[in-house]
């Protein structure tokens, strides 16, 4: 993104989510060169910002721009008929090994060209930019093999491109069996998910690695080679763990130090512990919780015991999550998981930039930082949380730039 010119935000109610406290501060917040130069009350604001263009907030309440930190949202075909078919009651998992799920969408993906992704996965990112997203993360995974997955990513690099909002791209190979493989995972991953790594790394393609850990795709023993390998690439790693039952998925991915572990709906008290110790942000996916009517719910006591920061995110994807709102992400949160409305705005900014390891870039409001502001037409952050299909967002700056669609 290209830098942006100084601009002076005056008359804000500003929420800069560095601490507990999100109730909005009237002040003014500068920028230069698309970094925040100043935050604060406006009898602070030192004389060489007085002369920066100004933006009259009109008293809105102003806070980081969001942050949607898993998404899959590079992909082709539909899976509308699998969701009749759960409406019927088939379960997700008998979906799956019947060649339906991940593996259905793969086929559609890979009929795709790399243009083709590109401009199907363009709605779904300007829906979120819609809502004041500014950072995207976007996993391959419907490829399973190496240069169908190397598509995905190089489509996903393309669309920072063409939107001016950020970018992050996870290598998700490992996201399920392709039906040559069956029953042989271990051979899968030497023979796909390991080489394509090496090619993803080596383009410049790969920013995490992440994979799925379940019975329905593998297990942590299998993965461990894959994390192994992202060490030796100076990788950090991700992973979906604990969503349909607990194979201790995010223990192992905490002892590989990982930036996040995603679901987590059957975690226990000991991979509360373990993420929280290795830092590892507990993204909760309230859509996907939601779309499949799960009934078991993420362990909300045990992580706020542990002190695991907690992130949000749509999980947009075509089978389990078709979701491109983070503001009903957020109002799920809540409803479902029982989160305050400070969890959940945390859960869109400060702890989603942490979930991707852009916690000294983005997703709060303070000196130093990109300029990735959004103004909404409200005055508390509960109106973010508390309304259903309302958009109260004014303006989004990218890197102190607007962004416009």
């Amino acid at each position: 993104m290209r830098s942006a010119p100084t601009t002076l935000f005056t008359n804000a109610l500003i929420t800069t989510m560095t601490g507990s406290d999100i109730g909005p501060v009237s002040g003014v917040l500068a920028v230069r060169d698309g970094r925040i130069a100043y935050v604060g009350p406006g009898d602070g604001l030192p004389d060489e910002y007085a002369g920066f263009d100004t933006v009259d907030c009109g008293g809105r309440l102003v806070t980081p721009a969001l942050i949607d930190c898993h998404t899959h949202i590079v992909y082709g075909g539909s899976r509308a008929k699998e969701f009749e078919m759960r409406l019927d009651g088939v379960p997700y998992e008998e979906i799956a090994r019947a060649g339906g799920g991940i593996v259905s969408t793969v086929s559609a993906t890979n009929a795709l060209s790399e243009d083709e992704l590109v401009a199907a996965a363009l709605s779904r990112l300007e829906a979120l930019i819609a809502e004041g997203v500014a950072t995207v993360e976007i996993k391959s995974g419907y490829g399973l093999n190496i240069e169908a997955e190397l598509k995905m990513l190089r489509a996903a690099k393309r669309l920072a491109g063409l939107r001016p909002v950020r970018i992050k791209t996870t290598y998700l190979a490992a996201h399920a069996t392709p039906p040559e493989y069956k029953g042989r995972n271990r051979d899968y991953i030497a023979d796909v998910v390991l080489p394509g790594l090496e090619a993803a790394h080596g383009e410049g393609l790969v920013d995490a690695v992440d994979a799925f850990c379940e019975g329905i795709a593998f297990s942590p023993d299998e993965l461990k080679p894959v994390f192994e390998k992202a060490k030796a690439l100076g990788l950090p790693v991700k992973l979906h763990a604990e969503q349909l039952s607990n194979l201790h998925g995010a223990e192992m991915a905490a002892s590989f130090g990982a930036l996040s572990a995603d679901h987590l709906e059957y975690l226990d008290e000991a991979g509360a512990k373990a993420m929280a110790k290795a830092g590892s942000v507990a993204v909760l996916l309230p859509g996907a919780f939601y779309t499949l009517k799960e009934t078991q719910l993420p362990p909300m006591a045990e992580l706020r015991k542990a002190g695991a920061k907690i992130a949000l995110a749509t999980d947009c994807n075509p089978g389990t999550s078709p979701l491109t709102s983070l503001l009903l992400t957020m109002n799920m949160g809540a409803i479902l998981f029982g989160l305050t409305v400070a969890e959940c705005l945390a859960g869109v900014t400060c702890h989603a930039a942490a979930a991707l390891g852009l916690s000294d870039e983005t997703g709060t409001l303070e000196t130093g930082k990109a300029a990735d502001i959004a103004i909404w037409d409200i005055e508390a952050p509960a109106e973010l949380v508390y309304r259903i299909g309302f958009n109260p967002l004014k303006a989004l700056y990218a890197e102190g730039r607007e962004v416009r669609l």
